[in-house]
Protein backbone atom coordinates (compact mmCIF):
# COMPACT_ATOMS: atom_id res chain seq x y z
CA UNK A 1 0.00 0.00 0.00
CA UNK A 2 1.24 3.56 -0.94
CA UNK A 3 0.58 5.88 1.62
CA UNK A 4 1.62 9.76 2.02
CA UNK A 5 2.05 10.13 5.91
CA UNK A 6 1.52 13.83 7.28
CA UNK A 7 3.13 14.71 10.50
CA UNK A 8 0.41 13.83 13.04
CA UNK A 9 0.50 10.29 12.05
CA UNK A 10 4.57 9.78 12.27
CA UNK A 11 3.81 11.64 15.71
CA UNK A 12 1.53 9.48 17.27
CA UNK A 13 3.95 6.12 16.41
CA UNK A 14 7.56 7.97 17.67
CA UNK A 15 5.41 9.38 21.39
CA UNK A 16 3.68 6.16 21.68
CA UNK A 17 0.50 7.92 21.58
CA UNK A 18 -3.14 6.23 21.39
CA UNK A 19 -5.10 5.89 18.64
CA UNK A 20 -1.69 5.36 16.20
CA UNK A 21 -3.16 5.17 12.54
CA UNK A 22 -5.12 1.38 12.34
CA UNK A 23 -3.36 0.55 9.04
CA UNK A 24 0.70 1.64 10.08
CA UNK A 25 1.90 -2.03 9.90
CA UNK A 26 0.26 -3.05 6.47
CA UNK A 27 1.82 0.35 4.70
CA UNK A 28 4.70 -0.98 2.66
CA UNK A 29 5.69 2.61 0.82
CA UNK A 30 5.27 5.92 3.15
CA UNK A 31 6.00 8.87 1.33
CA UNK A 32 6.19 12.44 3.05
CA UNK A 33 7.46 15.98 2.62
CA UNK A 34 11.00 16.75 3.57
CA UNK A 35 8.66 19.12 6.05
CA UNK A 36 7.56 16.61 8.47
CA UNK A 37 11.08 16.02 9.88
CA UNK A 38 11.03 19.57 11.05
CA UNK A 39 7.90 19.19 12.67
CA UNK A 40 8.42 16.02 14.49
CA UNK A 41 11.80 17.39 15.45
CA UNK A 42 10.08 20.97 16.72
CA UNK A 43 7.67 19.14 18.30
CA UNK A 44 9.90 17.35 20.39
CA UNK A 45 11.79 20.37 21.20
CA UNK A 46 8.58 22.23 22.33
CA UNK A 47 8.14 18.93 24.53
CA UNK A 48 11.37 19.41 26.13
CA UNK A 49 10.78 22.90 26.53
CA UNK A 50 7.77 22.72 28.39
CA UNK A 51 8.95 19.92 30.35
CA UNK A 52 6.45 16.83 29.22
CA UNK A 53 10.09 15.17 28.13
CA UNK A 54 13.09 14.15 29.70
CA UNK A 55 16.51 14.98 27.68
CA UNK A 56 16.87 11.60 27.13
CA UNK A 57 13.16 10.93 26.09
CA UNK A 58 13.70 13.35 23.07
CA UNK A 59 17.09 11.88 22.16
CA UNK A 60 15.36 8.64 21.55
CA UNK A 61 12.20 10.09 20.36
CA UNK A 62 14.87 11.63 17.72
CA UNK A 63 16.70 8.42 16.80
CA UNK A 64 12.97 6.82 16.05
CA UNK A 65 12.32 9.88 13.63
CA UNK A 66 15.36 9.64 11.71
CA UNK A 67 15.39 5.54 11.53
CA UNK A 68 11.64 5.99 10.41
CA UNK A 69 12.26 8.24 7.85
CA UNK A 70 14.92 6.56 6.68
CA UNK A 71 12.33 4.62 5.15
CA UNK A 72 9.98 7.15 3.59
CA UNK A 73 10.27 8.40 -0.17
CA UNK A 74 10.99 11.71 0.73
CA UNK A 75 9.37 14.65 -1.36
CA UNK A 76 11.58 18.07 -1.75
CA UNK A 77 10.00 21.14 -0.80
CA UNK A 78 10.76 22.73 -4.16
CA UNK A 79 9.18 25.84 -6.29
CA UNK A 80 6.69 23.70 -7.45
CA UNK A 81 5.26 22.36 -4.47
CA UNK A 82 5.39 26.05 -2.67
CA UNK A 83 3.23 27.68 -5.48
CA UNK A 84 1.10 24.55 -5.13
CA UNK A 85 0.67 25.16 -1.53
CA UNK A 86 0.00 29.00 -1.79
CA UNK A 87 -2.86 28.07 -4.44
CA UNK A 88 -6.44 28.57 -3.32
CA UNK A 89 -7.96 25.54 -1.76
CA UNK A 90 -11.37 23.79 -1.10
CA UNK A 91 -11.31 24.25 2.26
CA UNK A 92 -9.04 26.20 5.11
CA UNK A 93 -5.83 25.22 5.45
CA UNK A 94 -2.29 26.41 7.50
CA UNK A 95 0.67 26.73 5.49
CA UNK A 96 2.18 22.83 6.82
CA UNK A 97 -0.95 21.33 6.13
CA UNK A 98 -1.11 22.76 2.88
CA UNK A 99 2.41 21.62 1.58
CA UNK A 100 1.71 18.76 3.35
CA UNK A 101 -1.38 18.34 0.65
CA UNK A 102 0.53 19.95 -2.17
CA UNK A 103 3.43 17.50 -2.14
CA UNK A 104 0.81 14.36 -1.87
CA UNK A 105 -0.78 16.08 -4.97
CA UNK A 106 2.55 16.13 -6.66
CA UNK A 107 3.21 12.64 -5.77
CA UNK A 108 -0.16 11.36 -6.98
CA UNK A 109 0.58 12.09 -10.18
CA UNK A 110 2.93 9.04 -10.59
CA UNK A 111 1.07 7.25 -8.07
CA UNK A 112 -2.15 7.24 -8.98
CA UNK A 113 -3.13 5.33 -6.46
CA UNK A 114 -1.60 6.95 -3.16
CA UNK A 115 -3.86 7.00 0.06
CA UNK A 116 -3.35 9.42 2.93
CA UNK A 117 -2.96 9.41 5.86
CA UNK A 118 -3.68 11.91 8.62
CA UNK A 119 -5.07 12.59 12.16
CA UNK A 120 -5.54 16.37 11.75
CA UNK A 121 -9.45 16.55 10.90
CA UNK A 122 -8.82 19.96 8.63
CA UNK A 123 -6.08 17.88 6.52
CA UNK A 124 -8.36 14.84 6.10
CA UNK A 125 -11.39 17.35 5.01
CA UNK A 126 -9.03 18.94 2.24
CA UNK A 127 -7.33 15.59 1.33
CA UNK A 128 -10.97 14.47 0.85
CA UNK A 129 -11.62 17.64 -1.25
CA UNK A 130 -9.14 16.75 -3.48
CA UNK A 131 -9.65 13.13 -4.07
CA UNK A 132 -7.92 11.19 -1.71
CA UNK A 133 -8.87 8.11 0.05
CA UNK A 134 -8.03 9.33 3.60
CA UNK A 135 -6.75 6.79 6.37
CA UNK A 136 -7.27 7.78 10.28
Amino acid sequence: MRVYVDTSVLLRVVLGEPRRLRAWSRIRHASSSELIRVECLRTLDRARLAGELADDEVAERRESVDELLASFDTITLDRRILRSAAEPLPTTLGTPDAIHLASARALRMRVPELRFATHDDALAIAARAVGFTVMR
